[in-house]
């Protein structure tokens, strides 16, 4: 396979779950806003939160200043200035899935196409009541895309990669979201704890479809440790850091060939730390910390597939 192709199935893949991850973010953004919340500057504090979990804050603020409900929406979701909105994703998304028509199926390019298309014929000014309806649309969207793609697709080396970046940018929203809001969100520690404390936590399990899951297996009250536990160690749960370096790991070892070394190096590490590694050892080195680490760990395990895979359009891969 040629690196151009495999560039672009995984560009494909990771700009559909970053469409997705973004979704997520918006979407419990608008929900934990309809709490009441008595604290002067909540409302701008909470909106900051999905813009420094997709890391638009920058941007942002260039462009529109204070956050505000209305305006952050906007620029996540529809904005085409910005480079990670929805809208920006899922342009992309289409732009790599044409490019590569001959290595995906008929039914995966219908489904981008589709999307993409029906994207365009939706208003561009929408209120809150149908800004949720959007953003089930492109969790569904990207359901469908992943369902048709594993139900259709030969697996050979292109669904690894396509595999690559799906949950390599799965672990990264992941870990950006537990990071925010346990490091960034709460405006006061006295809230720690509280009603406001609870819904908060409650609404990053929903982020992350992962409520259900934390009731089958813990069946107690909401506490930061267990859901940093599910979210990071479960390798059961679809969407932790755990689960996700499961897959990546697992891709690469598929992939083989003469390069990569490094990127197998890293991503086996990492993978033995989440392996065998315990919630109480990633608070006694502070969760923040145990976050940005992993963060750091992945934009270098990032870098050395581009390096090794990615980089060279005229360089085939040998499986």
């Amino acid at each position: 396979m040629l690196s151009r192709t495999a560039e672009n199935l995984f560009w494909m893949a990771r700009h559909i779950e970053r469409a997705e991850n973004t979704a997520r973010v918006l979407d419990v953004a608008h929900r934990t806003s309809l709490m009441p919340l008595d604290i002067e500057g909540t409302q701008a504090y909470l909106w900051y939160a999905p813009l420094n979990i997709t890391g638009c804050a920058d941007g942002y603020e260039v462009k529109y200043g204070l956050a505000k409900a209305d305006t952050v929406t906007h620029y996540m979701a529809l904005d085409p200035d910005n480079p990670a909105s929805i809208y920006s994703c899922l342009r992309l998304a289409r732009e790599n899935a044409r490019t590569v028509r001959g290595a995906i199926t008929s039914e995966m390019w219908e489904v981008i196409n589709d999307t993409w298309l029906e994207l365009n014929r939706l208003p561009r000014q929408m209120d809150t009541e149908k800004f949720q309806a959007f953003f089930d649309w492109v969790k569904n969207r990207s359901h469908l895309f992943r369902g048709v793609t594993l139900g259709t697709i030969i697996k050979d080396i292109g669904l690894n990669f396509i595999k690559l970046g799906t949950f390599l940018e799965r672990a990264d929203n992941t870990a950006r979201i537990l990071d925010v809001k346990y490091h960034i969100l709460l405006p006061s520690l006295t809230d720690v704890g509280g009603a406001a404390d609870y819904y908060q936590w409650g609404s990053l399990l929903k982020s992350v479809s992962a409520f259900e899951a934390y009731q089958k297996i813990y069946r107690d009250v909401i506490s930061p440790q267990r859901v940093s536990e599910l979210l990071i160690f479960r390798d059961d749960m679809p969407r932790s850091l755990h689960a996700c370096m499961n897959e990546v790991e697992a891709a690469l070892i598929d992939i083989s060939g003469h390069s990569g070394h490094e990127a197998r190096r890293i991503v086996g590490i990492q993978h033995a730390a989440l392996h065998f590694g315990r919630i109480e050892d990633a608070f006694r080195e502070g969760l923040h910390e145990y976050l940005t680490g992993f963060l750091e760990n992945t934009a270098l395990l990032s870098k050395e597939i581009r390096d090794a895979y990615l980089s060279r359009h005229d360089r085939l891969l040998n499986p």
